[in-house]
């Protein structure tokens, strides 16, 4: 079932949003070589602690998770896709680095992620990174009232493959509100036209994810929670949970 959320619940899911938005700022701003992940999980936590925040993220369990994710934040490095739990491992120069960070503030759920390079890029990961982001911006230009979800996810799906990326399998976005996943999902590809009709009133999260090898594939690592790709290269993801309006989508976790 969908929610159509008012107007006023919109704003109030803007100022959930807004957390999120400065805490992958700040979390980007401490990221440097020598950094633990644990420690921009600190980041994060201190965040939400200074808004009066909570995390949708630490103690989530869904079916295919082994333990409860014991983080607010979500590191995946190089063949990471997402998912990631931070730890001890320290950046290193040249790092692909994925954040991805949600909010409850006021019964209301944000959810956002970003990649970036740690010191010395790779032309190569610049170029994954950079294309995470115009497919993200692409399913949010096909997110208006009338169009389908199948509008969003073949936005999405020509971009990343038309680069010559990977999607993998089965993952995609999701509705959001009062809880981080509702319905409807929002797949990274699909055909033009098809699915749910847009409607005033709908929150989606919108997420691409690109795999720089071409291929679909990902596995669980030993952690049961981290995505990594079967070919060994890395991975970009770019979220932000998106608003349909009447007046076209509105970016409630903008930076």
């Amino acid at each position: 079932m969908v929610e159509l959320k008012t107007d006023t619940a919109i704003d109030a899911m803007y100022e959930a949003g807004q957390v999120v938005a400065r805490a992958l700022t700040a979390v980007r701003k401490a990221a440097g070589v020598g950094v633990s992940l644990l420690e921009l999980d600190e980041v994060a936590h201190g965040v939400l602690r200074e808004a009066g925040a909570s995390s949708p993220f630490l103690g989530y369990r869904p079916s295919f998770a082994p333990t409860p994710f014991p983080a607010v934040l979500c590191v995946s490095v190089n063949d990471a896709i997402v998912h990631g739990i931070p730890g001890r491992y320290r950046l290193r120069d040249g790092d692909l680095v994925s954040i991805d960070f949600g909010a409850e503030l006021g019964g209301w759920v944000g959810d956002s992620a970003l990649s970036f390079v740690v010191g010395t890029p790779r032309a190569a990961d610049l170029r994954l990174i950079e294309t995470a982001e115009r497919a993200l911006a692409a399913g949010i230009g096909a997110a208006v009232v009338g169009n389908r979800i199948g509008d969003i996810a073949h936005a999405i799906g020509t971009v990343c493959r038309g680069a010559g990326y990977g999607i993998p399998d089965g993952f995609g976005g999701h509705g959001i509100g009062r809880r981080m996943h509702e319905d409807p999902g929002v797949p990274n590809e699909g055909r033009p036209g098809r699915g749910m009709r847009l409607r005033h009133g709908m929150v989606l999260a919108i997420e691409p994810m690109v795999i720089e090898g071409g291929t679909d594939g990902y596995h669980a690592a030993p952690d049961g929670w981290t995505l990594k790709t079967n070919d060994g290269t890395r991975a970009a993801h770019a979220e932000h949970t998106v608003a349909i309006t009447d007046a076209g989508p509105r970016i409630l976790t903008a930076r």
